[in-house]
């Protein structure tokens, strides 16, 4: 196997396509990764998308979404049938219906925040069911606490002494239960529509020669529908097989290539949609994974690109203006009352404007308390990082700036949508293009909104060298939760008091 790129070990026989010089399979014959049948239906374009179809997709809307909502409305409705017939007990219809409608989104908003909606690769695809059934847990759980909470509203308030949310909880643990089954079952209808319209995928089989080997080995004696259209010995020719064989997936089989293809060839099979997934050898183990996937018995874990699904950034968005809208009555004062003392140790202006980096690299303007002289950077010096005792720093706003009061006011950010509470912090546009030369993926870091606070607040230090910064950023970004945000907010509060920046 001298070529860099080559055929698959059973098509080399074959005459090769003369436009491609031998260098990649001609997958046309095949219909999975060990036989071939012309004509059996299997493209070797990918697949197009309607027009309609592709822009409500880019919206976030998935035709699964319908089908999960006709399935929790049939067991919602059903279960009801079953039990009480068409007289419904204690409540009229549609207090009925609304209480079941309410639900229903709830139940369809905890599928989405937990990414049950996210275009998954085939190759290794995880269980549905264990993550249906979460999810629908959770859901359930929620309804039965909204309920319980609203009903103890409404009694005190003396509206009423019935259930606020009427749902029978015999009808409540249905749902869960067969909710779960049903969205599950989707699920796979779903990837066998998708199997028989695209065909299995079509696997870029990559690395050095004997890990290759031992790869096709394991796919030839595995049951696993994949054909195998190329084997690359070389990463610099990978991102150029996936084009040339219209490969819907690639599979890493030598660890150390991982140098090679990040940041560049994993970005862009990444704007290609075309998955990679990275064997698991003896050396990855050390790093603590916990997800794996298995394709024809080897251990494999999905390299992405982007850390921080689309449906959880736009939990990520709710989560922020749920908090700051519970915590107004503390922030408000306490902002007040620092731009009363700003006004009087530094005058005006109050605010001072600065451009920063934003999600997707795109420019804003933060706003901050000012707490340098004017014309601070009128030194001939340009941009820089403030030093621990910087001359630059009006001496009655040090202790403003060490307890991060100056920060106050991008509170306003972050009501706006340009920041988030917790997140990697922006940096100035002139820093970042300098940071981005020098550390490769820097601008992962991007894929959210920046925060006020973040892991490498708490963590680092304010003088804690970019690229060490750029290992909390990231790990914030791909262990993202709501309780973590939480965790770092407080632990800021700690950071802040004891000034340990």
């Amino acid at each position: 196997m001298g070529d860099q790129v080559s055929r698959p070990q059973q098509d080399r026989a074959t005459p090769t396509d003369p436009g491609r010089d031998g260098a990649f399979a001609d997958d046309r014959e095949a219909s999975d990764h060990r036989s071939a049948t012309p004509g059996d239906g299997m493209r070797s374009d990918p697949p197009r998308t309607d027009p309609w179809l592709g822009r409500l997709n880019r919206r976030g809307f998935r035709l699964l979404m319908a089908a999960d909502l006709l399935v929790l409305v049939i067991v919602v409705l059903g279960s009801m049938f079953v039990r009480f017939g068409l007289e419904w007990p204690t409540y009229p219809v549609p207090t009925y219906l609304a209480s079941f409608a309410l639900s229903v989104a709830i139940f369809l908003a905890s599928l989405y925040f937990g990414g049950l909606y996210e275009r998954e690769p085939r190759l290794g695809a995880p269980p549905a069911l264990p993550r249906v059934a979460r999810q629908t847990l959770a859901a359930g759980g929620l309804v039965a606490l909204l309920n319980l909470s609203a009903s103890g509203i409404a009694r005190e308030l003396g509206l009423t002494a019935e259930r606020a949310l009427p749902f029978p909880i015999t009808n409540l643990v249905v749902l869960i239960v067969l909710g779960a089954t049903g969205v599950a079952a989707n699920r796979w209808l779903a990837h066998v529509l998708r199997t028989r319209r695209e065909g299995p995928p079509r696997l870029v089989l990559a690395g050095a020669p004997e890990d290759v080997a031992v790869a096709r080995h394991h796919l030839d004696v595995s049951s696993e529908k994949v054909r195998v259209a190329a084997e690359v010995t070389d990463p610099a020719r990978v991102v150029e097989a996936v084009h040339a064989v219209s490969a819907t997936d690639v599979m890493i089989v030598s660890g150390d290539w991982v140098d090679e293809l990040y940041p560049g060839a994993v970005a862009t099979l990444h704007r290609d949609h075309v998955p990679m997934l990275l064997r698991v050898s003896a050396q990855e183990t050390m790093y603590g994974l916990e997800r794996l996937r298995e394709v024809g018995g080897m251990p494999f874990v999905l390299l992405r690109a982007q850390a921080i699904p689309r449906s959880r950034a736009r939990f990520k968005r709710f989560f922020d203006l749920f908090v700051l809208l519970l915590t107004a009555v503390v922030w408000l004062p306490v902002l007040g009352a620092m731009a009363l003392y700003q006004l009087a140790v530094a005058g005006r202006p109050l605010l001072y404007h600065q451009m920063r980096v934003g999600a997707g690299g795109r420019h804003f303007h933060m706003i901050k308390f000012r707490t340098m002289h004017p014309d601070a950077e009128s030194d001939g010096l340009g941009a820089r990082l403030a030093d621990e005792d910087d001359p630059r720093v009006i001496p009655a706003c040090r202790w403003v700036r060490s307890t991060r009061m100056d920060e106050l006011p991008q509170l306003f950010n972050v009501l706006r949508g340009e920041m988030s509470l917790v997140g990697p912090r922006p940096e100035r546009p002139e820093l970042t293009a300098g940071f981005e030369e020098q550390i490769p993926g820097y601008d992962r870091r991007h894929e959210l909104p920046p925060g006020m606070t973040g892991l490498a607040q708490i963590h680092g230090r304010y003088h804690t060298d970019a690229e060490y910064k750029l290992g909390y950023d990231l790990q914030y970004l791909v262990n993202w939760s709501p309780v973590l945000d939480l965790e770092i907010l407080i632990r800021t509060v700690s950071v802040v008091l004891t000034r340990r920046l």
